[in-house]
Parts: C-alpha cells; structure tokens; sequence
C-alpha cells in the first residue's frame, strides 16, 4: 500500500489496482490535491504489469464520490486552484481514467453524485452496493460538466434519461441506475468487495494486449466527445466566474435555496 499520497489510497492487490479516494469526512469530494492525486495514480496504475483492471472507489459507507468540494470552490479567485481551466485539472483527470488501457470498474459503495457521477460513467464498468445513489446536482449549485459527463452520459443512457438526469438533478437508487443502464451489477452491500473481486479475478486471466484493443475499438467510437468537454469547459471556466454561478456555491454551503435569477444574464 502507497503512503505518497494525502487524499487517495494506492493499492496493488492479486487482481487489480484499487485507487480509493480517501475524504470521508467530505463525502470523497474532491479538491486539486485529489486531482492531482488521482492523475498521478491513474497513470502509474496504467505501468502495472501483474494486473488488467483499476478499480476507483470511496473511503467509507457513505459516498463512492459527491464531486467537487463546494467549500474551496470560491477559493483562488472563484476557482478551485492554480490548476487547468477551472482551477483543477478535471479533464486531464477524466482522460486519465478514460485512457487507461486496462479495465476500469467503479465500485459504488453509496452516493456517486455530480463529478462522481461522471467518474463512474466513464468507468468501463461499474458494480454498485443496493445502497448506491446516483444523480447529477450541477445546475443546482452553479455548475456543469460539458462533455464525459453530458455527451457521453447520453451515450450510455440515452438522450432522453440524460437529458433528465442533468435538467431536474434528481437522485437514483442502484435498481433505477441498472435499469437505465448505468450500472452493470447490484450486489447486496456486504456482497460489493466479494463482487468486485470477483470480477476482477476473471479480467486479470485475459489477455492484457486484446484487452486494450477492444477498450482503444470501443474509445474510438465516441473520441470526439473529449473535443466537445475540452470546448465545453471553456465556457465552463467563464460561468465560473460569474455572480449566477457563484450564488449556486453560496447558497450549497449556506444550505439555503439558491436565487440564480437575481444574477442571470
């Protein structure tokens, strides 16, 4: 086990890397050393040999991961850091996870909300706990994810559900996410790690090299989506910096309901 790092858990077991994200107290959101963290081990993750599969995860019962950490959100200028467009390099983390040329499988122990919610659509696969709740909250709190968590989103579970996911920001039990498509297995919640191992145990006896063919074939498929986040998160940074978004972040952390059209433009 990795002590490198401050918020992720590297691990190399028999089967697969686990790279959990280790902010409990915040429901795994993250923050730029998460992101930066992540990067970093998602690319290491991608050099070992002994395994085929990655699976990302959350620390705790609670939350698999709730995205980005409202409370620095207004850091740094209205930004989260120094870092990427936003502040953070989200889409280089994105990529990162997207590009590894193993398996990718989300292990969803509870809420994969907003940016968590599109780590785990970007995973090749995802195994969730019955207790997993799945949803999008951008437009409740200023924010948007224009690309993997959109376009893509809709690849996976159609137009019109992704269309709903993101416009009314409602929340998901694990049965509705494996209905629309979303996840591929539901386990009951003392079962997920006996699953996941499961799972991982049978990819890590293919072959390594078809492995990362058939994931470069499927990628290829919809690589035009990361021109689409990459424009995306232009205007993202833009809205970002504006009073309509950053009441969204105000009113999350005041836990009041937020008053966009007092700043729309």
């Amino acid at each position: 086990m990795s002590s490198e790092y401050k918020d992720i858990i590297y691990d190399l077991r028999e089967n697969a890397v686990h790279i959990t994200i280790n902010r409990p107290d915040v429901m795994n959101a993250f923050r730029l050393q998460t992101v930066e963290e992540l990067i970093h081990a998602l690319k290491r993750a991608d050099e070992e040999r002994s395994v085929n599969a990655v699976v990302l995860g959350g620390a705790g019962d609670k939350a698999f991961c709730t995205g980005g950490d409202q409370k620095v959100h207004l850091s740094e200028d209205g930004l989260y850091g120094p870092r990427g467009t936003v502040g953070l390099p989200i889409e280089d983390c994105q990529s990162a996870l997207r590009d590894l040329r193993k398996v990718s499988i989300a292990r969803v122990q509870g809420y994969a909300i907003g940016g968590g919610n599109v780590f785990a659509t970007i995973c090749d696969l995802t195994i969730a706990s019955e207790k997993a709740i799945f949803g999008q909250v951008g437009p409740k709190v200023g924010s948007v994810d224009p690309g993997w968590g959109t376009a893509y989103l809709a690849r996976v579970v159609g137009e019109k559900k992704a269309r709903e996911i993101w416009f009314l920001c409602r929340r998901y039990t694990a049965k509705e996410a494996l209905e629309m498509g979303l996840v591929n297995k539901v386990v009951p919640h003392d079962q997920l790690d006996a699953e996941v191992d499961q799972w991982t145990s049978e990819i890590n006896q293919m072959s390594p090299s078809a492995i990362a063919i058939a994931k470069r074939s499927f990628n290829a498929d919809s690589e035009n989506i990361r021109g689409i986040g990459y424009l995306g998160i232009q205007t993202v940074k833009h809205y970002y910096q504006s009073e309509e978004s950053k009441e969204g972040v105000r009113a999350f952390n005041e836990k009041r309901k937020p008053k966009f059209k007092d700043f729309a433009g």
